[in-house]
């Protein structure tokens, strides 16, 4: 298997951006880490406040643009 590895770096502590998921009836999942995980072979692993690693088989251009577009993003290394 071939899995595609990002590093993010948020602009705010991860626990604040569980904020976003306030109604986890729209979303289905309380937190970002529960969003990531959501997605088939994707797993999200915070590292510190602020960082986490992502990994992903074959969902990472969708997760990865979805993150993007949501959340505030520092940083993104690629692995």
């Amino acid at each position: 298997m071939n899995y595609e590895t990002l590093i993010i770096t948020f602009a705010e502590p991860i626990r604040m951006l569980d904020d976003f998921f306030d109604a986890p009836e729209t979303w289905g999942v309380e937190t970002l880490k529960g969003w990531v995980d959501n997605y088939e072979s994707t797993r999200f692993t915070p590292i510190d406040e602020c960082r986490a690693v992502i990994t992903s088989e074959y969902n990472m251009p969708s997760v990865r643009e979805w993150l993007e577009y949501y959340m505030p993003i520092a940083n993104i290394e690629e692995m």
